[in-house]
This record gives C-alpha cells, sequence and structure tokens, in this order.
C-alpha cells in the first residue's frame, strides 16, 4: 500500500500541483523543480538525461520527493533572489513567517564532476515561530530501483544500486522505511539546513554546517549576479528578458555547452492525453534561436560553447539513413536515445504514457539544416569567423540539401502521421543555402555559387507556386491543403518574404482569424491536419512570441505590443513558460521551455527596437 504523503496535500484536494506552480533551481548539469508547497517534485541526478531521483511530479505515490514545510496551515509565495537563480518560497502562517531558500551552488563551469551535485534547501523562521517537517522520499531509477537507508552517524544515505545520495541535517533526522524525516520547529531567527549530495568514489558523507550554507548561499547568489551582468540588453522588458536568459543558462549543460529544450519528460500537452515527450536532450533547430538570443544579449561564451557543441557532434559525418544529420542529440553528443514507455509510472494528473528518449530523433526534418547553418552565419558574422573545416562541413550540407529539398518529411513539429512536402521545410532549406551564399559572398569563400543559386531561386518559386493557396489567400501549411501552420509566421523572420508583401499580410490576417485567440496562437488545427496523435493541444507559445515579431516587422507594432503584453499576463509567477498554454491559461507541457523563452527574448528586442 502506497505512503500517503502530505505533499500531495494541495489546495483542492488534488495529487499535483499544476505544472506552473514550480519554481527552477540547477547547477548547469541538472536541474530541480520546486512546488510552491515546497516540496522538490523532480530531480534528476547526476544529470539532465539520467534517470529521476524525485518524480512525483509524474507519479504521487511512486515518483518520489523532498517535502519541506510548515506543519501548520499556510499561505504561501515564491519568488526568485534578485537576479539568481536562488529560489524561495515563504511560508505565512498565524503564527509566524518562514522561508526555505533553494539552490544548486556552481564552483565553476568547468571541473571534477565530484564537486558537483549538491542541493541545499536552507529553511528559516524570519518573524514568530513556525512548526515544519520535512520527509526525503527519493525513488531511484524513475521509481522503478529499490534502494537501501542508514544512518551514518549524523547523515542519512540513501544506496541504489547505480546512485548513492547523502542527507546530511541540522536537525535530527529519523529514519522511516526508506525514508528520512524530521520535525522541528523554528523560533524568530533560527534556521535549519538540509543538504542532499551525490556519493560515490570521491565523494564522501559530509555535512552542511549554518557558515558552510551561508557561504555557498552567497557564492550561488554572486554568480548568478556576475553572470547576469554581462547581459547588454537596456530595454522596456529588462525584467522578463533577464529571467528568460537565467532560465536558458539553467537548461545549458557546462561539460558540452549543449542547451536542452526542456529539464522534463511527458508533462502533457493536454490532461489525458497522449502527447507526452521527453525534451531532455538538444535539438538542432534550436541552435539559430539561441545563438541569435544569446549574441543578441551580449553571452558570448554561451554561444561559442554551443557551437563547439554542434562543430563536435553535428556534422556530415554522422550520416543516418535519412539524410547527413540527425534532428536531436544527447547533451553529451550521443545519437542513441531509443523511446520506451514507464508503464509503472501513471503521468502527470494520470496522463499515460510516461516516455523517456524520443524516437523523432530517427525522423527526417528538413528545416533543420536552415536552422544549423543559420545558426552559423549568425556566429560567423556577430562572433568570430568560421575555421575552414567548418566551411568544409557547411558547403557540404549545402550540397546534401540540393539534392534532397523537394523530398516530403516530418516537418517542424514532428508529427506521426506520415511524411507530407511541408512548406516550412522547403522555407529553412531556402535559409540553407541563403546564408551559405552570404559567408561566401562576404568573405571570398570557395562555393559552387551558381548552382547554389540555381537551387535556391527553385526552392522560392516552388514555395511561391505550390505553397501558395488562392482559396485561402494565404501560404500554408504544406503542399496541396488549404491548411494554415504558424509555423509560416517564420516567412519574414528569416528575411524570405517582404513582411509588407501583400500575400504575406494576406497570410498574417489569415493565420490572425484561424489561429489566434487573444494573442495566443495554435500551431494548426489537427483536426483539420491530422498529425497521428489523438486529443488536442493548447496554444504554443513560441508562435506567439513569433507573431508579436511578425506584427513588428509587418508595422503593426501596437497590436505587436498588445500581444507581447498579454502574453506576459501568461507567464507563472516567476516568469517561466512551459510549452503551451490551455483554453483557461494553465501551463501545459514541458517545463520550462527554452524554446520558448528565446522566442520571448527575440521578440522583446524586436519590439523594443521598434518602439524606439
Amino acid at each position: 500500500m502506497a505512503e500517503t504523503s502530505f505533499c500531495q496535500d494541495v489546495p483542492g484536494g488534488a495529487r499535483y500541483l499544476p505544472i506552473a506552480e514550480h519554481g527552477l533551481i540547477g547547477d548547469l548539469r541538472s536541474v530541480a523543480l520546486v512546488g510552491t508547497n515546497g516540496t522538490i517534485d523532480w530531480y534528476c541526478c547526476p544529470s539532465f538525461d539520467s534517470p529521476s531521483v524525485f518524480g512525483s511530479i509524474l507519479d504521487a505515490e511512486r515518483g518520489g520527493c523532498f517535502e519541506l514545510a510548515a506543519t501548520v496551515p499556510a499561505k504561501t509565495k515564491q519568488f526568485y533572489f534578485p537576479d539568481t537563480n536562488v529560489l524561495i518560497t515563504r511560508f505565512f502562517t498565524e503564527d509566524g513567517v518562514g522561508e526555505v531558500q533553494d539552490f544548486m551552488p556552481i564552483t565553476g563551469e568547468t571541473g571534477s564532476e565530484a564537486e558537483r551535485h549538491r542541493l541545499i534547501r536552507r529553511v528559516l523562521c524570519v518573524r514568530g515561530s513556525i512548526p515544519f517537517r520535512t520527509r526525503v522520499a527519493p525513488r531511484f531509477g524513475y521509481g522503478a530501483e529499490p534502494h537501501t537507508l542508514r544512518l551514518a552517524g549524523d547523515v542519512a544515505v540513501f544506496e541504489s544500486e547505480k546512485l548513492s545520495l547523502g542527507l546530511t541535517a541540522t536537525v535530527p533526522l529519523e529514519v522511516h522505511g526508506p525514508d528520512a524525516r524530521a520535525d522541528f520547529k523554528l523560533g524568530e531567527g533560527e534556521a535549519a539546513v538540509f543538504a542532499l549530495d551525490q556519493l560515490g568514489a570521491e565523494v564522501a558523507p559530509r555535512r552542511c554546517p549554518h557558515m558552510e550554507a551561508e557561504e555557498q548561499f552567497c557564492a550561488t547568489v554572486a554568480y548568478w549576479r556576475r553572470w547576469l551582468s554581462a547581459s547588454k540588453y537596456r530595454g522596456r522588458w529588462r525584467e522578463q528578458v533577464h529571467r528568460s536568459a537565467l532560465t536558458l543558462k539553467l537548461l545549458t549543460y557546462a561539460p558540452s555547452g549543449a542547451i536542452v529544450a526542456a529539464p522534463t519528460t511527458s508533462l502533457p500537452e493536454q490532461l489525458g492525453g497522449e502527447r507526452n515527450w521527453d525534451y531532455r536532450y538538444v535539438w538542432v533547430r534550436d541552435a539559430a534561436f539561441c545563438v541569435y538570443a544569446l549574441l543578441r544579449l551580449g553571452f558570448t561564451g554561451e554561444a561559442k560553447a554551443f557551437m563547439e557543441f554542434v562543430t563536435r557532434h553535428v556534422s556530415p559525418g554522422d550520416s543516418k539513413p535519412s539524410g547527413p544529420l540527425q534532428i536531436m542529440y544527447g547533451i553529451d553528443g550521443r545519437t542513441d536515445l531509443a523511446e520506451r514507455e514507464l508503464a509503472h509510472l501513471e503521468g502527470h494528473h494520470g496522463s499515460a504514457p510516461v516516455r523517456v528518449g524520443n524516437s523523432a530523433a530517427e525522423q527526417l526534418q528538413l528545416d533543420i539544416y536552415g536552422a544549423l547553418i543559420d545558426s552559423i552565419y549568425l556566429y560567423d558574422k556577430w562572433a568570430e569567423p568560421i575555421s575552414s573545416d567548418q566551411w568544409d562541413d557547411v558547403c557540404e550540407l549545402v550540397y546534401w540539401v540540393c539534392e534532397h529539398w523537394d523530398q516530403p518529411d516530418e516537418g517542424v513539429w514532428e508529427t506521426r502521421g506520415g511524411r507530407k512536402n511541408f512548406l516550412y521545410s522547403r522555407l529553412m532549406c531556402w535559409v540553407a543555402i541563403e546564408r551559405a551564399i552570404r559567408m561566401a559572398n562576404r568573405r571570398g569563400l570557395p562555393a559552387d555559387l551558381i548552382r547554389w543559386r540555381e537551387c535556391r531561386d527553385s526552392i522560392y518559386r516552388r514555395i511561391h507556386s505550390r505553397g501558395w493557396s488562392e482559396t485561402r489567400q494565404a501560404f500554408v501549411q504544406h503542399e496541396g491543403s488549404d491548411v494554415l501552420d504558424a509555423a509560416v509566421l517564420m516567412m519574414p523572420l528569416s528575411k524570405f518574404i517582404a513582411p509588407t508583401d501583400p500575400k504575406w499580410l494576406s497570410t498574417l490576417d489569415a493565420l490572425t482569424n484561424d489561429l489566434v485567440s487573444d494573442s495566443l496562437v495554435y500551431r494548426y488545427d489537427p483536426q483539420a491536419s491530422p498529425d497521428g496523435l489523438r486529443g488536442d493541444e493548447g496554444t504554443f507559445s513560441i508562435c506567439s512570441f513569433w507573431y508579436v515579431e511578425a506584427m513588428v516587422h509587418a508595422g503593426r507594432v501596437d497590436e505587436a505590443r498588445l500581444a507581447f503584453e498579454k502574453m506576459l499576463t501568461y507567464a507563472n509567477h516567476l516568469g517561466l513558460y512551459a510549452e503551451e498554454i490551455s483554453q483557461t491559461g494553465e501551463q501545459q507541457g514541458n517545463f520550462p521551455q527554452a524554446f520558448t523563452h528565446l522566442a520571448l527574448i527575440s521578440a522583446a528586442f524586436n519590439l523594443d527596437r521598434a518602439l524606439g
């Protein structure tokens, strides 16, 4: 029988907090999600794509969690320590006010892994007195691997076959079966510290006294503030842009420079639906958006690290049956991302299946070539010139695109309903060739420009002839259809078409009428364009920010600003966004999503510039 846990006692008697009711902490290797009730219900150790240790966000009973909260009725509020990724959850009770400070120390972006993976939770009573309780209940291997618990002095050691964790506390711990617990009361000015460490051959259990916790708190605050001080953004939406930048940094895997699409798996795009995917990997299509956003803000080091990841792992030599590139990679560059279902987990709010791995890695998605070469073009233009070897790789990619651009693929949205001739895929093949031509001309690099121009122009004419619907007076999702798709918002943003071209303005109006709801944008209508999956989904947040940019470029600046301001109201209490937003304004899908925050930065930058 599953043990009842007070972390399940959330408002309304629900077993799960809403996705939006979470904050994020991390150490550039992994992250933890901390609920507004003080519970850590998602944490993978030692890296983003490791099996979960705390996973109650996917199964309230079997997933495991780290509870820390007042034991009396309390209202809670959550915020970030200014200009940092140190999270504070406050508890307001009848007899006092307390807070939990959650952070993962960062000792540097390089160095021994043995120095990593410490999670510190410091709880303080700032007014009156409050009784607290903690329950540390890891469930290793996505809740499937058993573990033992023993007290080694004042350290609780959780041991499973593949991973061991050590918990130290400044209050007495008790063993309750597989879990460690503590009940304690704090008076005004008093504090308690809990530290969870990954153990191994080089890392033995060690205590975290109050002085050390204070030192690591100050060092972590200093790290984040020092990092953020490199930002060059001084625009109107500085707070939102900087929160997005801090979030993107949290989603960075420092050893390789990779940026994961999101730190979670299987958070549903629709409650009760099957659109549940693992996003803890690196998507090639994010490359251009990452480089653009990071360089715009002045974070050249992060852009360079990401480009080095691309150079090492994403190359024409990575041969696949469908073409030379795989669409996504592991954070260490691995290509085997086999998808499987974890049938023993019920899913968030019962939204099964829970998946790990992602079989979309085997799809053909032609748009990634444009995204990749565009990122190389941007880096070459704004950061530093690419090398001769990198140019050789670009040429090989362009030659491949020239041979294969006209074949059907699964498209940018990774549909599982069969390959089609998607307009967005054609568009990004055009981008791949056009950006390579720009680089060759600007730097005098060797290239078969006659062939490249002929192919580029063929794609241009194909899009205008077969991607345009006279019936809809709009560019459409794929050839032979009248279905609209928000991906075409990238047409003016990629400089394929003038933002005031009559055909584009007509398309923008059609998209507004069919896919926009209160500034929120749906990707497409799955009923009109079946994608091989059951159920519906919410509006796609990245598309909503693309919509803002498209209106900016079309000269509809006032409309763009209103849509942007509305979009900001859909963020959670910390300024974070999941992948989608539901009909009632709830966050849906994996959380937080890098793509959305990249698009927010780009939209804010361009809107701010248009406003002057």
